[in-house]
């Protein structure tokens, strides 16, 4: 990997690391649906007007199809999955069953016969779904099943995003394609945040959050998070979900209080070899029609 890719990578694992915990304590005052559309909205607002002064827009024709899918897999499944998810679930074990993300990744692509298993990358799949089962039922009686499912379904639109990037949007203009997605995307929330919306003082912490998460882990991630996909390709990209754990687990139990568990203690460490081993070999480096 290059130098600018690993600034790029280190930058988006702690970019990508914070928004548990912003979500978690914005979800105590507002609305899931409120939350997600205020990032959103925050996200377009700054990046159209940035992407039409770039003539990015008009270069958009004959893609809004795929730009569609991608705003549908990446933001408008995954983020109202999530954060319903934490209202019931700390921020920490949230970021640690993200963490799975490589391992859908790697069934993804052998499954679309874009990559094949080695048996380390077998053995690595197995140990990383035996790490998954240890953070979900060591802790079975601390968690809430219902946002687990939702969890799940978060990690498999995340494995799916970079997949639509490189197989369908390959030359596009990425702020263009992230001020889009997060357009149709504000469209589609405004109803449910309007119905939901805020109907006693919210406490300026919670206020501050979202707008960073409309800021910084939307605005400014999603510009890093193309750039890294092309830089790295789709594959080596997701390993990213390597560190966000870490970075949401430190913040989360310094900041929150929250707890270690011993479905963390065992789980996490089963995750993140399971998912390096499962994509470390075998899995394209380039970011040619390969997803991720």
């Amino acid at each position: 990997m290059s130098r600018r890719g690993w600034v790029l990578f280190i930058s988006l694992s702690i970019i990508w690391g914070i928004p548990y915990l912003m979500i978690r304590v914005a979800v105590e005052s507002m609305s899931p649906w409120f939350v997600v559309f205020a990032r959103v909205a925050i996200g377009a607002a700054i990046l159209l007007p940035i992407a039409a002064a770039r003539g990015e827009l008009k270069q958009l024709r004959g893609y809004l199809g795929w730009i569609a899918v991608f705003a549908v897999v990446e933001i408008m499944i995954t983020w109202p999955a999530v954060t319903f998810a934490e209202q019931h679930l700390t921020s920490s074990f949230t970021a640690l069953m993200i963490s799975a993300v490589p391992l859908v990744a790697a069934l993804i692509a052998v499954r679309l016969g874009l990559d094949r298993f080695t048996g380390t990358r077998l053995l690595g799949l197995f140990i990383g779904i035996a790490g998954v089962a240890a953070l979900v039922g060591l802790d079975f009686g601390e968690i809430y099943l219902p946002s687990v499912v939702l969890l799940m379904i978060t990690v498999v639109g995340y494995a799916f995003g970079p997949v639509v990037i490189s197989q369908r949007l390959v030359g596009v203009p990425s702020m263009g394609v992230i001020a889009v997605s997060l357009l149709i995307n504000t469209v589609v929330f405004a109803p449910f945040a309007i119905a939901t919306r805020p109907t006693e003082p919210v406490p300026a912490q919670a206020w501050w959050c979202v707008v960073l998460l409309g800021v910084v882990c939307t605005a400014v991630a999603f510009i890093f998070f193309f750039q890294l996909v092309n830089e790295v390709g789709p594959a080596r990209m997701t390993v990213i979900t390597y560190l966000n754990p870490v970075v949401a687990l430190f913040l989360g139990v310094l900041l929150l209080g929250e707890a270690i568990t011993t479905g963390m203690i065992v789980g996490f460490p089963l995750v993140l070899i399971g998912s390096w081993m499962a994509t470390r070999k075998g899995m394209p480096e380039e970011a040619d029609p390969v997803p991720m």
